[in-house]
């Protein structure tokens, strides 16, 4: 019978209340102490999936998406995304966004003043920015500590029970039963049993069994209608989130609600009172109060700051008004999870103030084993079911470790690369004086290079080193004809005696890498001077010797030559304009040029051109004189035709 519903049981969840006979019956503690713990599933971020649908930002270090730019400048501007920052310098992981609010829990202060509006008016600060981060750094070996093993002041436990639960202990407990496959396992918060329940773990399924609660059969009240009183006599919890301005409080009765329509199987949470508030008390994203801000930096004075302390004061009072209103619901709560963090959000539950309902030292407070969004209704009610659902997870026997074999073919070392063989001083000095002489042939430094040469007892057949680079060229004479440097050709054959005959490891001679004229007459000057007998000149591919005298009027005659060509080229030029370009009149050019075609002006347009851009005093002032040296000229004729 357990084999034929063990696939039903498996796909539909299971209220730790109200668990089926046939899973009651079967479950056993696991006495495997070993099981390693699964992580409660965490929330979908809401900016996560905003991000998914609308656009791409993102902030790689804290992991989040956002839906729009404005959300992603104000998260970099955030003290979380500070303080991962802070820890990236010191190759650090980085917080997530709960871990960093339990971080600062115990600080009354922001850690970079970040919260602070634009519109505050205050200056940042820096010495009170280093007082702030210097108090944090002081603090954090404590609250690493506080993380680990939660203090009764703190009601966000990490494993999610009461320190006196114990410390270090796991968030789940697991069963198994003979319903499950192999290797399955049930698991069970520790938040939802009590330390009476925790004091002997090996009756606890006892516990479980005597914890079953029958289904209420509760009829269907009208919206916003009060539930019948048999809903308030069963055992319930309070939950209750707080943080960031954001307020929300359920009480949740434990006895299943059943839902006639649905069948038997589906069983619905009853929610005897809810509330959510919301205050704007922090810049969005910055991770600090308006009063933490003013505790690390001072007071501001500007609108924004003055509406968050008014905000912060109305929601202390809001929150706790309504536990007042709900004091005989909490008295009688069998647990009460509360998610507080920071010392402000504390004080605004625990007090101490007058008419304090809650307590720190209740021990009926739990903190929620896994991580929480935002204070919602949604995510209170996603809590509960979250504690109250049996959990089912396979786990794998771990697989013993077995000796490696020996690999058969083992890698072969991989040989290290030769060091280069150092060089001796007689190879140094003959690789300096390869350097220094193709730098003097490439400058065309004749009197520098015979100069080196002789300083330095070098022959002008010098060998350059290494021989392998400079088989091309591979002495003086050779790279100065390669160089096309005439002046260095002629130069090295008969002031240094340098020898044409030396060929490179291509065979050719100088003369044959000669690439212009004036290098390959350099050859045949250097073989008129030193005569027939010096060297074999013929063996060189040398031509017939030429005189100094023959080459510059050579050299003379194809100047000549190209000067001519270029003056007969031009001619051919402003041949070319005179026929193909615009027609000018003899007359006008007479006249004066191109200017001279221009019409005639007649003297009323003169004088017009003239007063042009003048004022009309100025143009009264121009004509009297035009009219005065009118009138001189009439009478200067008038005396001369007298």
């Amino acid at each position: 019978m357990a084999e034929t519903n063990t696939p039903e049981l498996l796909r539909r969840p299971l209220y730790v209340y109200d668990l089926p006979p046939e899973v009651l019956t079967t479950l056993s503690l696991k006495s495997d102490a070993s099981i390693p713990v699964e992580a409660p599933p965490s929330p979908p971020s809401e900016e996560r999936l905003d991000s998914e649908l609308v656009g791409t930002q993102a902030c790689s270090l804290c992991s989040i998406g956002f839906s729009s730019v404005l959300d992603q400048r104000s998260h970099q501007k955030s003290d979380w995304h500070h303080y991962n920052l802070k820890l990236k310098l010191r190759s650090a992981n980085p917080v997530s966004e709960v871990d960093f609010e339990k971080l600062i829990g115990d600080l009354d202060e922001s850690l970079s003043g970040s919260d602070t509006s634009d519109s505050d008016g205050d200056e940042d600060d820096a010495g009170r920015k280093e007082t702030t981060l210097t108090a944090l750094l002081k603090k954090q070996a404590n609250l690493a500590e506080k993380r680990s093993s939660p203090t009764p002041d703190e009601a966000d436990g990490e494993d999610g029970t009461s320190p006196r639960q114990g410390k270090g202990k796991p968030p789940l407990v697991w069963f198994t039963s003979s319903v499950l496959p192999q290797n399955n396992y049930f698991g069970v918060y520790r938040a939802i049993l009590s330390g009476e329940d925790l004091r002997d773990e090996t009756k606890l399924v006892d516990v479980i069994r005597r914890k079953q609660l029958e289904p209420l059969s509760i009829p269907r009240v009208p919206k916003d209608g009060p539930l019948p009183t048999v809903a308030y006599k069963g055992p319930h919890f309070f939950l209750c989130m707080i943080g960031g301005g954001h307020f929300a409080a359920m009480v949740v009765s434990l006895a299943p609600r059943q839902n006639k329509s649905s069948g038997a199987l589906n069983r619905e949470a009853t929610v005897l009172a809810h509330k959510t508030f919301h205050r704007y008390t922090t810049r969005r994203k910055q991770g600090g109060s308006q009063s933490a801000n003013d505790n690390a930096k001072g007071a501001a004075h500007s609108a924004g700051s003055s509406l968050r302390r008014y905000n912060e004061q109305a929601l202390v009072e809001d929150v706790r008004d309504l536990l007042k209103e709900w004091k005989g619901l909490l008295d009688t709560s069998e647990l009460l999870f509360i998610r507080a963090t920071g010392a402000t959000n504390r004080r605004t539950l625990f007090g101490p103030y007058e008419g304090q309902v809650l307590k720190h030292n209740d021990t009926r407070i739990r903190g929620f084993p896994f991580n929480t969004r935002r204070a919602t209704q949604n995510e209170l009610m996603r809590s509960f079911i979250e504690l109250t659902r049996l959990k089912v997870r396979e786990i794998n026997p771990e697989d013993e470790v077995k000796p490696k074999k020996e690999d058969p073919h083992p890698a072969k070392a991989s040989t290290p690369k030769p060091a280069k063989p150092k060089l001796t001083e007689e190879e140094e000095t003959a690789l300096l004086h390869t350097s220094q002489i193709q730098a003097l042939i490439r400058r065309s430094k004749l009197p520098a290079l015979l100069a080196y040469l002789k300083n330095n007892d070098l022959t002008p057949d010098y060998q350059f080193q290494p021989p392998e680079q400079n088989h091309h060229s591979p002495t003086p004479l050779l790279f100065a004809a390669h160089q096309n440097a005439a002046p260095l050709v002629l130069g090295l054959l008969t002031r240094g005696g340098a020898s044409p005959l030396i060929t490179n490891k291509d065979g050719k001679t100088a003369f044959e890498l000669a690439g212009d004229r004036s290098t390959r007459d350099a050859f045949r000057v250097a073989r008129s001077e030193l005569g027939e007998d010096k060297w074999d000149w013929e063996a060189a591919s040398v031509p017939a010797a030429l005189s100094k005298a023959d080459a510059d009027k050579r050299d003379e005659r194809e100047k000549k030559e190209r000067e001519s060509k270029e003056a007969e080229r031009r001619r051919a030029g402003e041949e070319r304009l005179r026929t193909e370009g615009p027609k000018v009149d003899d007359k006008r050019r007479k006249a004066g040029g191109l200017a001279a075609a221009a019409p005639m002006k007649s003297a009323q347009e003169k004088r017009e051109e003239e007063a042009r851009g003048l004022t009309p005093e100025m143009r009264m002032k121009l004509d009297r004189e035009r009219r005065a040296r009118a009138a001189e000229e009439r009478l200067r004729r008038m005396q001369a035709g007298g």
